[in-house]
């Protein structure tokens, strides 16, 4: 039986992964890592309250099996440029490293589609920024999730997304080819592909949004 680490359980695609992780008889324990207490009972759940400024603290509870990153921000959430910076780019980084000095097995991370280090934009930039340093961290198994819009009832009000996702939908039979990665996935979906990564061999590492699916299916 394994133990998995969840950090971003409170949003859109880490919500549907604690639900998943729950029913998975894979799995025996799941640790949450959130700032403050969360209401989820499940004998399976141990909750961590973590500062998230002091990660090291925290060095030996970042243990166990397969490790899930599915934190993020908005610049709205973050106007402050080093906070947005450490959230998307240093948080990240630092859990990966200490997984990796603990030797989790797996480690998942959700980018984001188009993710490049050279990026003009920052949200890009630093996305692309922590898949290389994943990849060079070398974990026994990675899987870098690059969805597209994602679909599913949030906690919290984003009006310029809501009107992206609904013309997306409405485009997307004419996403072929290179722009099938552009099609909205379902935050669920996400989820259970990142679960099936630990379970699977992929001869890749990076799946974008039209490939997430797929994993399912392998």
């Amino acid at each position: 039986m394994k133990t998995a680490l969840v950090f971003g359980a409170s949003g859109l695609v880490g919500g549907h992964l604690v639900n998943q992780l729950i029913l998975n008889s894979n799995y025996s324990k799941i640790k949450i890592f959130v700032r403050s207490k969360i209401e989820l009972i499940n004998p399976k759940i141990e909750i961590i309250e973590t500062d998230f400024n002091d990660l090291e603290k925290y060095r030996n509870d970042i243990t166990g099996d397969d490790c899930f990153f599915c934190i993020g921000t908005t610049k709205k959430n973050s106007p402050d440029k080093n906070e947005y910076k450490r959230v998307e780019l240093e948080l990240p980084k630092q859990v990966a490293q200490i997984a990796k000095s603990n030797l989790v097995n797996s480690f998942v991370f959700v980018s984001s589609g188009y993710a490049d280090p050279k990026s003009s934009g920052d949200y890009l930039k630093f996305k692309g920024l922590v898949e290389e340093d994943l990849i060079r961290l070398n974990f026994p198994k990675l899987g870098i999730m690059r969805p597209s819009f994602l679909l599913g009832a949030r906690q919290e009000k984003r009006v310029g997304e809501k009107i992206g996702i609904f013309i997306f939908k409405l485009l997307s039979p004419l996403f072929l080819g290179p722009l099938k990665k552009m099609k909205p996935i379902h935050s669920a979906t996400v989820a259970k592909a990142m679960i099936a990564i630990t379970q699977n061999n992929h001869s890749k590492i990076i799946f974008e949004s039209n490939e997430i699916s797929e994993i399912i299916n392998y």
